[in-house]
């Protein structure tokens, strides 16, 4: 973990284009994976997703999430990746990550509670606030795949061409990676393909 951590803290990776303006994008793109075999996952405990969900504006600081909300935010990257790549491949959007993506859509409480007690009298609460955070910022992710899912931009969605990242980007013009250091990595390899044959077919 710590040979990890040092690789993202010596080489960190700026927002893929888009993911500023679709946090659903930005949820995508939370796990990482980088050259070597390596993989960071920015929602890998609860303190890291708490922080990314504070870092957005979709928590406030010291929400005391639990492993429970934690894993229910992974779950719901995993589909919306699934909706992604079935999106870019031109495929059928599947079954089980449009339940999932719904789900979320629909879960959010519309209110909090009316309650009572003898100090306080009458005031409202959500009878489990950290799971009312949680499921209020799993509604606006939701919210905004479809959005981009269903929008004019849905057009520009790609997956980064450098491996081995896994991330997914907003195309501009005939861009097709998510940082510059992909795109280095990207002509690296293509510079180094061609040398290798040309080498095998010199006499």
């Amino acid at each position: 973990m710590r040979a990890m951590e040092e690789i993202v803290t010596a080489e960190p990776l700026t927002p893929a284009p888009g993911a500023e303006e679709y946090p659903a994008l930005d949820l995508a793109n939370s796990a990482i994976a980088l050259p070597g075999g390596h993989h960071v996952d920015l929602l890998g405990t609860p303190a890291s997703a708490e922080q990314w969900l504070v870092d957005r504006g979709l928590a406030p600081a010291g929400t005391g999430l639990a492993e429970t909300c934690a894993g229910l935010l992974r779950s719901l990257r995993e589909q919306v990746r699934a909706l992604l790549a079935a999106r870019v491949a031109g495929l059928p959007a599947p079954a089980a990550a449009l339940t999932a993506v719904n789900h979320a859509l629909t879960r959010a409480p519309a209110a909090s509670l009316l309650h009572w007690d003898s100090a306080r009298g009458l005031y409202r609460e959500a009878a489990h606030p950290v799971a009312q955070i949680v499921e209020h910022a799993l509604a606006v992710l939701a919210a905004n795949a479809a959005d981009l899912l269903t929008g004019p931009d849905a057009e520009r969605l790609t997956a980064c061409g450098s491996t081995p990242c896994t991330r997914y980007l907003l195309r501009h013009g005939r861009r097709h990676w998510c940082s510059t250091r992909c795109g280095d990595r990207a002509r690296a390899a293509r510079a180094y393909a061609r040398r290798t044959q040309g080498a095998s077919t010199s006499p």
